[in-house]
């Protein structure tokens, strides 16, 4: 199964191919996508993206993970996060989101076996 490319990104909006939900902020992986609903995890810009918000992701099976951190770059993203990206043997990827989705659909399009979570305004 394959990762979803990323169709379109703009302030407070994404489309992920094939589906036809628009997001906010969402969540991918190999085989599908949904909302990503900080209120699940009690999410916040500071401290930022926690290992909660990141664990339905990881249990897919990916070996990349891309954070995007907004469009300003605003969502903070703990070193304690990566860590435990590391530690369950994922690559993890922080960047400004546009470069994110990029980097997603540039490793989607090779096949790897990534995910994503991604905040589409500041």
């Amino acid at each position: 199964m394959s990762s979803p490319e990323i169709a379109s990104i703009s302030w407070g909006q994404m489309k992920v191919k094939g589906c036809s939900t628009t997001y906010k902020d969402c969540k991918v992986w190999p085989g599908g996508s949904r909302t990503w609903d900080w209120r699940e995890t009690g999410t916040n810009h500071s401290p930022g993206v926690q290992p909660a918000d990141l664990e339905e992701v990881v249990k897919k099976g990916v070996k990349t993970l891309v954070i995007g951190r907004g469009m300003s770059e605003a969502l903070q993203v703990p070193s304690s996060t990566v860590e435990y990206l590391k530690k369950n043997g994922i690559d993890a990827v922080v960047l400004q989101t546009e470069k994110a989705v990029a980097e997603y659909n540039a490793l989607a399009a090779q096949g790897v076996k990534v995910g994503g979570v991604f905040h589409s305004t500041c």
